[in-house]
């Protein structure tokens, strides 16, 4: 519902950062109920004033933004460890260093410490230790839920596909199935018995793969012999996050950042649609899609009534569309055509007579797409993304333009760059549709989330303007 699997999916910097953003808050509260307790009792512990008119309140000062940027800039990993030696390199150091910057400060500007400071000082150690059990804790839960794991396919030859899933992975790592390089096809009974998941050749359908199996990424294994380009062909047209593993050589002594704490990797083709900025887009399309239904409501309502009036039920229509990397969705509409038998794979065109009545007010101002708000707030879409299309349209589309599938790199929109630049409304030939999926591309290698503000004032204008 909320994609946080997509939040964590290139790496683990959003996670590493809300950790850091813990600890400080561990380290101010271990002042804050220390400061209390050294001479009060914990039925004190909410007077704030206490610590604000005490020494520890000033000590915190110094130390709490000290320990951040000094943990800031000691922590360059993307990828998050739970072992004790990360504990002491990454939490209890900058602590220590912080610490002794304090000690130093306090000689300086002749600074009486007590005893009951060294207190303090183990206190803290204490209580971070705790922070980092409860963040190890909540980070194994993500991924035994399912929540945040990355669903991956391995492209490359079979000896270096069977070394790399035999080795002690990460569990967020989730191998769904792999891609062999061979041509000894007829092996392949003996090989889905080796590796114990889904095996593919290069005459597989890989739009269909990718779409069941629900990928975020493809991993291309290099070993320096093999053709990469011919490998990056396989699956370069498709929307999925393409990584490429040196498995050539192995580093050797303690590196950031590696696959299996051993390779090195390179991202090829990312999506910008992770980490923190991905988080706020999120929470900003549920305030808002909230916001849009409850304010289009009364508009929603009489639209549905009109409908029922004219031609009964249904009042809604739904149809697959496709989503982010390629998932199947139901996107729902308020319904604007008659109850008849016809190809509802055909566009809308106008004059078309299919529409009702009061099918060609709803559609002229786009009332019938309100309802995908709700589709908003079950996360299958965003307020502002390539628009979705018919499962039949992207199969023939896709054929037609090599890069027509890298559109479903992020949600699909309600409304989107394309639309407010003059690409709204059907696409009754090839020429509007690769137009339409230009501007899609140029959103996506651009996108900000001022941009997403900026585009949905901007539909505003454009659905008004051409209606006024």
């Amino acid at each position: 519902m909320f994609r946080l699997e997509k939040v964590f999916q290139n790496d683990d910097s959003f996670f590493i950062k809300i950790s850091s953003l813990l600890k400080v808050i561990s380290i101010l509260l271990s002042i804050y109920i220390f400061s209390i307790l050294e001479f009060k009792t914990i039925y004190d512990l909410f007077n704030i004033n206490i610590f604000t008119n005490s020494k520890y309140y000033n000590i915190s000062i110094f130390i709490i933004p000290i320990y951040f940027l000094i943990s800031i800039f000691l922590n360059n990993s993307n990828k998050y460890k739970s072992n004790f030696i990360i504990f002491l390199r990454y939490d209890i150091l900058p602590f220590v260093i912080t610490i002794l910057l304090y000690l130093v400060f306090s000689f300086t500007f002749e600074i009486n410490l007590t005893l009951s400071f060294l207190y303090m000082v183990f206190f803290i150690i204490l209580i971070l230790y705790f922070t980092k059990i409860l963040t190890n804790y909540s980070y194994n839960y993500l991924i035994n839920e399912n929540i945040i794991q990355r669903n991956i396919m391995i492209v490359g030859e079979f000896k270096d596909i069977l070394k790399l899933m035999n080795e002690h992975s990460e569990k967020i790592n989730i191998y769904k199935c792999c891609l062999i390089i061979t041509d000894k096809y007829t092996d392949l009974s003996k090989l889905r018995i080796e590796l114990k998941i889904p095996i593919f050749t290069q005459i597989a359908d890989i739009r269909s793969i990718l779409e069941y199996h629900s990928l975020g990424q493809i991993w291309i294994l290099d070993n320096k012999k093999n053709d990469l380009e011919i490998l990056l062909n396989n699956v370069l047209k498709f929307s999925v996050d393409i990584l490429i593993i040196d498995v050539a050589s192995k580093v050797v002594g303690l590196k950031e950042n590696l696959i299996n704490n051993k390779y090195k990797f390179k991202y090829y083709e990312i999506s910008k649609f992770y980490g923190f900025k991905l988080l706020l887009k999120i929470i900003s399309d549920k305030v808002l899609s909230l916001i849009f239904l409850i304010s289009f409501s009364p508009l929603i309502a009489i639209s549905m009534l009109l409908i029922y009036l004219e031609d009964g039920f249904p009042l809604f229509f739904t149809q697959d569309r496709t989503g982010w990397d390629g998932r199947r969705f139901k996107i729902y509409k308020l319904r604007s055509l008659k109850k008849i038998k016809f190809d509802k794979t055909v566009q809308v065109q106008v004059g078309d007579s299919r529409v009702l009545k009061i099918g060609k007010f709803i559609r002229r101002f786009s009332i019938d797409e309100l309802p995908q708000f709700y589709n908003v707030l079950i996360g299958d879409m965003s307020i502002v993304g390539p628009r979705p299309h018919m499962v039949e349209h992207d199969i023939l589309y896709s054929s037609l333009f090599e890069n027509f599938l890298k559109r479903h790199k992020s949600n699909p929109g309600l409304t989107g760059w394309a639309q407010v630049n003059g690409n709204r409304g059907a696409t009754p030939t090839s020429e509007h549709m690769r137009k339409r999926m230009e501007y899609d591309l140029w959103y996506l290698n651009n996108w900000t989330l001022w941009l997403d503000y900026l585009i949905i004032l901007k539909t505003f204008y454009v659905v008004f303007k051409k209606n006024d």
